[in-house]
C-alpha cells in the first residue's frame, strides 16, 4: 500500500478545521493585556479590527494559492513551487521548531491553566518533580498529558480526529454566541460604552508613540487569529480542494472575525475599561459574566475556554503533522515521517515527533514568550508567501485556479504584516530575535543536508 493520504474530508470538515484552529484561548484573555498596553477602548477595538482585516485578507490570499496549488503541505508547498525548495525547508523547519509547535504549546499551557480554575490542584505552584533548579508543575504535566492524548486520538485515523474537531468547534462557537447574547440582551450598557469611548479618546497616544503602542499591542489579537492557514496543510485529504479550501477559508475566517469583534464589543459595552484591564487572571469573559450575574462566572467561562483550547489544539495537531510528512516525502526531513499507517491512513510517525517537541516547549517555555515567537515568525513567512502570489500568477498563467483575490487584499496584508514585524523587531527584540535566529538556523541545516544528498547522487 502506498504512503499517500486519502481524500475523505468535505467542505463542512474544512470549515470546522479553519474555525476550530483559529478559536482557542486567546479571544477570552488577550483583551486584558491589549487594554493595559493601549489604555484605550478605541485602540483595543482597533487592534481587533486590524487583526480581522489582516486575517480576512490573508485567508482570501491563501484561497487563491490553494485553488492554484491544491497540494498536501499547504504553505510549505506554496513556497517550494513559487520560490525554492530551500525557502520551503526553512519554513517547514520554523513551523516545526517555533510556529506550529509553539502555538500548540501555548494553547495547551492555557488549557491546563483554565482546567486549574475548575480543579485548583492543577496549578503552577503544585510541584511534582524537581531536578536542580528546574521544577515541573502539575499544570505543565497536565498540558503534556493533554498533547499526548490528542496525538493518540489523531493517530487512530482522520474520522476520530474530525469527530473531536466537530464536537469542540460547535461547542465553542455556540458558547461564544451565548456570551455575546447574554452581554447584548442582559448586560449591555450604553452609558458604560459612552464613558469608555470618551476616556479612550483622551488616552490615545499621539504621533510616533501611537504606532509604537499599536505594533506591540496587536500581537495578542493576531495570535488569536493567526492559524487560518492550517486547512491548507491537509489539502490532500480534502475532496475538491480547489473549490472547498478557498470556501472554507472564506466562511471560517469571516465567522471567527465576526465572533471576535462581537465579543470585544460586548466587553467594552458592559464593563469599564479598568475592569477589563484588571480582570482576574486576565480572563475578561469571566469578568463579563460576573458583571452580569455576580460572582460565579469563573468556572463557567473556564469550562468554555478549556473546550476552545482543546478543540484548537486538536485541529492544529492534525494539520501540522501533514507538513512534516510532506517534507519527509520530499526527502527534506526524517524519512520515517513519510510513513503512513496502513490501517489508519495517517502519518503516525509525524504526529508523534510533533508531540514530542510540543512537550519539550511546554516544559521549558512560557506563554508570553511563545506568543511573541509565533507571531513574529509566522508573519514573516505569511508576508513572503502572499507576496509570491504575483509570481505565481505569471508562472501558472492559464493553469491558475478559480479563486483570484483583489490586489488590494494582498497589499493590505503586506502593509499590516510589515508594520507588526517592524514594531516587534524594534520594541521586543528580546523575544523576537531568538525566533529569527531559530528561523535562520534552517539555512545551514538545509545546506548540510543538500550537500549530503548531492554527494550520494554523485556516487550513484
Amino acid at each position: 500500500m502506498s504512503n499517500n493520504l486519502k481524500r475523505t474530508l468535505n467542505l463542512k470538515d474544512a470549515v470546522s478545521i479553519v474555525a476550530g484552529s483559529m478559536i482557542g484561548s486567546g479571544i477570552f484573555i488577550v483583551s486584558a493585556e491589549i487594554s493595559r498596553q493601549t489604555n484605550s477602548v478605541i485602540m483595543l477595538l482597533l487592534c481587533w479590527i486590524i487583526a480581522g482585516i489582516t486575517t480576512l485578507c490573508g485567508a482570501l490570499c491563501y484561497g487563491e494559492l490553494s485553488s492554484t496549488i491544491p497540494d498536501e503541505g499547504g504553505q510549505y508547498v506554496f513556497l517550494k513551487k513559487i520560490f525554492s525548495e530551500k525557502l520551503a525547508f526553512i519554513y517547514g523547519w520554523t513551523l516545526f521548531t517555533v510556529i506550529q509547535t509553539g502555538t500548540l504549546a501555548a494553547v495547551n499551557i492555557a488549557f491546563a491553566k483554565f482546567i486549574g480554575l475548575i480543579f485548583p490542584v492543577i496549578s503552577e505552584s503544585t510541584t511534582v518533580l524537581t531536578i536542580g533548579n528546574y521544577h515541573l508543575s502539575l499544570q505543565r504535566l497536565f498540558a503534556v498529558i493533554t498533547v499526548i492524548i490528542l496525538t493518540y486520538i489523531n493517530s487512530r485515523g482522520v474520522k476520530q480526529g474530525m469527530f473531536t474537531q466537530h464536537l469542540f468547534t460547535l461547542t465553542k462557537v455556540f458558547s461564544m454566541i451565548l456570551i455575546i447574547g447574554l452581554g447584548l440582551f442582559v448586560g449591555f450598557n450604553f452609558e458604560c460604552l459612552k464613558l469608555n469611548l470618551s476616556l479612550a479618546t483622551n488616552a490615545i497616544p499621539q504621533g510616533f508613540e501611537f504606532f509604537k503602542v499599536l505594533s506591540v499591542a496587536i500581537v495578542g489579537s493576531m495570535f488569536a487569529s493567526i492559524t487560518w492557514n492550517n486547512v491548507t496543510f491537509i489539502a490532500s485529504e480534502i475532496k475538491k480542494p480547489k473549490r472547498n479550501i478557498p470556501l472554507a477559508l472564506l466562511f471560517g475566517s469571516i465567522a471567527v472575525i465576526v465572533l471576535y469583534f462581537g465579543i470585544n464589543l460586548i466587553y467594552v459595552g458592559t464593563m469599564p475599561l479598568e475592569t477589563i484591564q484588571n480582570s482576574h487572571q486576565d480572563i475578561v469573559a469571566a469578568e463579563l459574566i460576573n458583571t452580569i450575574y455576580g460572582h460565579g462566572g469563573m468556572v463557567f467561562i473556564a469550562i468554555i475556554i478549556a473546550i476552545s483550547a482543546f478543540g484548537c489544539s486538536n485541529g492544529m495537531i492534525m494539520t501540522g503533522s501533514r507538513v512534516y510528512y510532506k517534507m519527509a516525502k520530499d526527502k527534506l526531513f526524517f524519512r520515517a515521517l513519510a510513513k503512513v499507517n496502513r490501517k489508519t491512513r495517517v502519518p503516525e510517525n509525524s504526529l508523534w515527533l510533533q508531540c514530542f517537541w510540543i512537550c519539550i516547549l511546554i516544559l521549558w517555555g512560557s506563554y508570553s514568550q511563545l506568543l511573541d515567537y509565533v507571531i513574529y515568525s509566522s508573519l514573516i513567512f505569511y508576508a513572503i508567501t502572499i507576496f509570491g502570489i504575483f509570481r505565481m500568477r505569471k508562472m501558472y498563467g492559464k493553469k491558475h485556479g478559480i479563486a483570484k483575490v483583489p490586489n488590494i487584499a494582498i497589499l493590505l496584508f503586506m502593509i499590516n504584516a510589515t508594520f507588526i514585524i517592524t514594531g516587534l523587531t524594534f520594541y521586543k527584540p528580546q523575544y523576537t530575535l531568538p525566533g529569527l535566529i531559530i528561523t535562520l538556523a534552517g539555512i545551514p541545516i538545509y545546506n548540510f543536508r543538500d550537500k549530503i544528498r548531492r554527494k550520494k547522487l554523485s556516487q550513484q
